[in-house]
């Protein structure tokens, strides 16, 4: 039978702040209201030495402990965490690497399952999405693949629905998780860029994916922004972004190959800033990045290294072809890439000599 407090509903509340603070709540079970009384849950421990200190802080001299009949509803208890979702059901080892795989955009959850945790992919999805609360758990199928930069995904819990709407620094963007690349492990990169651009800047985003470097920055600095991508799915998403949010700045996409649109649309433009971030082979475009840099313009580079050094090298030999002057303004570890390496970030300011 359950131990729980009868108490008149007008003093339900002042008993139940007092139970909760001397934490004698058994937090198992729901607080059920009936006509005219309420019955809190309370410890099995729960002596009458308890009930009278209650009894006299707030001169209720007929609170007493009922052993009641009355049938409470359990609590649902949630998981706090992927580790206690997953206890008893994989290893610590085995959950601690999954972590580190775990990323949420929008209402989808997208996980690396190892080779060798594939047959528990159904338990661990079923996990993730209880954990979550969110609509769909995929699993990575492939790497990032093709000039598209999209990967092959298996849904393993949830709705099969890869449409989404991500939340970034009051932005909203939404995109397809199978048909584009979007990594929400770059907000805080994308908030320091925004952060360090003028107003009325002209920046060119070579490989903007579904713009969320280009929406994050209109969405806080009047600047005008001309927006690349060479995937179709990923203008179409950046094209519905810019409706979706209200913009200081202006977006102009563009769906194409950046060196071909650079020869037939950007001619001899010239930008406050460019950001390159194609962490893979930006190194390829670094000719063409600094035709088009201004002088005193800012170059937002990116690339996977174990250091600073390669970029920087790359960036003086490129600026050393065309006679301009490089002057690294900052460098840093965006996220870890692969065991020993980083998609690191390298600021730096073009000059004419």
């Amino acid at each position: 039978m359950m131990k729980s407090l009868k108490v008149e509903l007008h003093h339900l509340n002042d008993v139940r702040k007092i139970i909760a603070e001397k934490q004698l709540m058994d937090m198992d079970y729901k607080i059920k209201t009936e006509k005219d009384y309420g019955y809190i849950p309370i410890k099995e421990t729960t002596n009458e030495t308890l009930i009278q200190e209650i009894k006299d802080t707030l001169q209720m001299p007929e609170l007493e402990i009922k052993n009641t009949d009355t049938e409470l509803t359990p609590t649902k208890h949630y998981p706090k965490s992927i580790t206690e979702a997953l206890k008893g059901k994989l290893n610590n080892t085995e959950i601690e690497n999954l972590k580190k795989s775990f990323d949420t955009i929008g209402d989808i959850v997208i996980l690396e399952i190892p080779e060798e945790l594939e047959p528990e992919k159904e338990i661990i999805g079923e996990s993730t999405l209880n954990f979550t609360k969110r609509k769909s758990i995929y699993m990575k199928k492939s790497p990032i693949e093709g000039v598209t930069r999209t990967r092959q995904l298996e849904l393993i819990a949830g709705q099969d629905n890869p449409i989404t709407i991500h939340k970034e620094h009051g932005t909203r963007l939404k995109l397809d998780v199978t048909e584009v690349y979007f990594s929400p492990r770059l907000a805080t990169e994308r908030k320091r860029v925004s952060d360090s651009v003028k107003p009325g800047e002209k920046i060119l985003d070579m490989f903007c994916g579904i713009g969320p470097f280009p929406i994050v920055i209109a969405h806080n600095k009047p600047c005008e922004i001309t927006s690349v991508d060479i995937n179709e799915y990923a203008i179409k998403y950046l094209k519905e972004n810019i409706e979706l949010n209200k913009l200081k700045g202006t977006i102009h996409p563009i769906c194409g190959d950046i060196n071909q649109v650079a020869k037939e649309q950007l001619l001899d433009k010239k930008f406050d800033r460019i950001i390159m971030n194609l962490p893979g082979t930006a190194y390829q475009f670094l000719d063409l990045t600094i035709k088009h840099t201004k002088n005193n313009g800012i170059i937002n580079y990116y690339e996977f290294s174990d250091s600073f050094g390669q970029g920087i090298e790359r960036l003086q030999e490129a600026a050393h072809k065309q006679n301009k002057n490089v002057e690294i303004l900052t460098n840093r570890k965006v996220k870890s890439s692969s065991p020993g390496k980083w998609h690191v970030g390298i600021d730096a300011k073009i000059t004419e000599k």
